[in-house]
């Protein structure tokens, strides 16, 4: 989505009206980016002329809906405007229009996605290898098979499938954690998953340590839950924007 600030370097509204933009982008949990455009600036583009100050341009639309009427910089009115002199949008009413031009209708006020919460549930087929038990004894053979036909199940050795299994559930797991991760918290929560993953192979598959596995366990739904919790953004401008 392309956020456009317009102003005139004399307006008084041009901070607060920076600080609703910025409330706006909170509110979605979005990172705050624009661009700014200082009308008279040699680089401004011509389309950025006739708008009042301040303006806000998304995808190319005035937040309301106005055309540009002049090539005379003029102040702009809002209403419902938390300003006493209305020269300022309100961020709710910079949250409804961006929400009205997302295409893909995924911005949600305050709400996180769902589907980053999802991302959760690719680490339970993870945790189900891991706990299943290796049928190294076969002494223990048949009361494995006695509780399994009590479920109504067959009984046979998956011992040589676990070390396959564990690898590729482990494999969508992290795969889980680096998907989108820039919108979220970087790559540190798949590092740790990395480290996670380490733990429990070698203490499943060559250590043979329970409580060594149920660390690697807590440490990979840490990465899970670090990695789709809400992330709060800095309150900052777009490192691009002119002042």
């Amino acid at each position: 989505m392309k956020i456009e600030f317009i102003y005139e370097k004399t307006c008084p509204n041009i901070e607060p009206t920076r600080e609703q933009l910025v409330a706006a982008f909170d509110q979605l949990k979005l990172a705050p980016t624009w661009q700014e455009w200082e009308v008279s600036n040699a680089t401004a583009p011509a389309y950025v002329h006739g708008y009042g100050s301040p303006t806000i341009l998304i995808n190319g639309k005035d937040l309301l809906g106005a055309a540009p009427n002049s090539d005379d910089m003029s102040c702009r009115i809002y209403p419902n405007s938390p300003s006493p002199n209305r020269g300022v949008p309100a961020a709710a009413t910079i949250v409804a229009a961006m929400q009205a031009a997302d295409a893909n209708g995924k911005l949600s006020a305050g709400i996180p996605s769902k589907k980053f919460f999802g991302l959760n549930l690719s680490m339970l087929p993870t945790f189900g290898i891991a706990l299943l038990p290796k049928l190294f004894c076969p002494a223990c053979w048949p009361a494995y098979a006695g509780l399994l036909s009590s479920m109504g199940l067959g009984f046979f050795d998956y011992t040589p499938y676990l070390l396959p299994a564990m690898l590729f559930f482990i494999a969508i797991a992290l795969g889980a954690l680096v998907y989108r991760a820039s919108q979220r918290h970087g790559h540190r929560p798949f590092y740790l998953g990395l480290v996670a993953s380490g733990i429990l192979l070698l203490s499943k598959f060559h250590f043979d340590n329970d409580p060594l596995m149920w660390f690697g366990l807590v440490l990979l739904m840490t990465a899970s839950l670090w990695n789709t919790w809400p992330k709060k953004q800095a309150q900052g401008f777009c490192p691009a924007c002119e002042v």
